[in-house]
């Protein structure tokens, strides 16, 4: 039994996939991340933009 443990445990098949998993788990949860200020900046840019707009000519919007 304890040998059957040694050789579960050495063995190195599955470590490739592991890795690719936890990376892209990595990648989508720091893209997750950044969704929300980037979403944010962006709709703070365009408010800024269409008050620039509205005041720099009068009855555009």
């Amino acid at each position: 039994m304890l040998l059957k443990v040694k050789r579960f445990f050495s063995r190195e098949e599955g470590a490739v996939t592991v890795d690719w998993v936890v990376l892209s788990a990595a990648v989508v949860g720091l893209m997750a991340a950044g969704y929300g200020s980037m979403k944010d900046a962006t709709t703070d840019l365009a408010d800024g933009t269409e008050d620039y707009m509205s005041s720099a000519v009068p009855g555009s919007f």
